[in-house]
């Protein structure tokens, strides 16, 4: 179960590798899936786009946060339900697709409930409408609570804020369908099948606290969004079960670090976090580095309570400037 944006590609386009990697894995006999909180897009655009930075896909490869969230309106309120529609073409077409019927917030009275995912297009007076209806008691369910959103002019304001919006002033908490909950995995795992499933992301906080909440392993790369400070902050729910440099690592072992003293060794290298200090000396493979500062750091964080300071700490190899391009 691949995530697309920092794992697939970033931006325009694809992180160096990936598309061979993924033919690899496809042709070694793997159910191939992609996953996207990313509600705004239909499965065939996501295809489209996936085609065009060189990776083979099928719409039906493809799974959204929009799909996990009309499936769960039409197991609550059945085919042919009118739900509020706050959001893009992308979930907009998802909801029809399960037999639903979008309504604008203007034709909120005869609705059962109201659905919200990122679109561009979504103009404030539709907000509003949506707000007051989540108030005065319809079912508010959201297709991913995610605060950024990447966009060419750097990380903007996602559909999360408008959640957020929507949630304080309405005194409600949304059902989320998106990572890091657990719909949109099961969706997934419920359309492409297989039966080992493994979640490959780039994002401690959607896909592998989304691997958690569905009780399957992990695998984080490091081409998109997460590096050294926010690796070694993770809470156990955030630890991915396997790390790499890229997506080389789903073709190699992963040996396990050995924990020496409040340390970890592996493969000619050993990381211990001296007086607060995460210090790493010897030489070897750079993803056994990447194993050991995690298995020591997150052993300081669960012994102490705060995170190892990092400040001065290169990871040898390719920054991750390079390991995306």
């Amino acid at each position: 179960m691949f995530d697309l944006d920092g794992v697939v590609y970033v931006g325009g386009q694809a992180v160096a590798g990936a598309p061979q990697r993924i033919e690899r894995a496809r042709a070694g006999g793997r159910h191939v899936a992609f996953v996207t909180n990313n509600a705004s897009r239909t499965p065939d655009e996501v295809a489209v786009k996936l085609a065009g930075v060189g990776v083979a896909a099928d719409p039906s490869d493809v799974v959204t946060s929009a799909q996990a969230a009309a499936r769960l309106l039409r197991k609550q309120h059945g085919t042919g339900a009118r739900v509020v529609l706050l959001g893009g073409k992308g979930l907009e077409a998802a909801l029809v697709d399960e037999g639903l019927e979008p309504v604008s917030p203007s034709a909120g009275d005869s609705a059962v409930a109201v659905v919200s995912g990122y679109g561009k297009d979504v103009r404030w007076r539709e907000i509003m409408r949506a707000a007051v209806l989540v108030r005065d008691g319809l079912p508010y369910v959201a297709s991913n609570a995610d605060l950024t959103i990447p966009t060419a002019y750097g990380l903007a304001p996602g559909h999360g804020v408008l959640v957020r919006t929507i949630s304080e002033f309405a005194g409600v908490a949304p059902t989320v369908a998106g990572k890091p909950e657990r719909p949109l995995m099961e969706e997934t795992i419920r359309r492409v099948g297989g039966s080992t499933p493994l979640m490959v992301g780039d994002r401690l906080d959607t896909d592998i606290e989304g691997a958690h909440s569905v009780g399957v392993p992990s695998i984080l790369v490091l081409t998109g969004v997460t590096w050294l400070e926010e690796l070694v902050s993770a809470p156990p729910e955030m630890r991915p079960s396997y790390i790499s440099p890229d997506l080389e690592g789903l073709f190699e072992a992963h040996p396990v670090p050995e924990t020496v003293g409040g340390g970890a060794r592996l493969g000619g290298w050993q990381a211990d976090v001296v007086d607060g200090r995460l210090e790493v000396r010897g030489e070897g493979e750079v993803a056994d580095w990447w194993r050991v500062t995690a298995t020591a750091c997150w052993s300081h964080l669960d012994r102490t309570g705060g995170p190892a300071d990092v400040s001065d700490v290169v990871p040898p190899g390719p920054d991750r400037t390079t390991l995306s391009e």
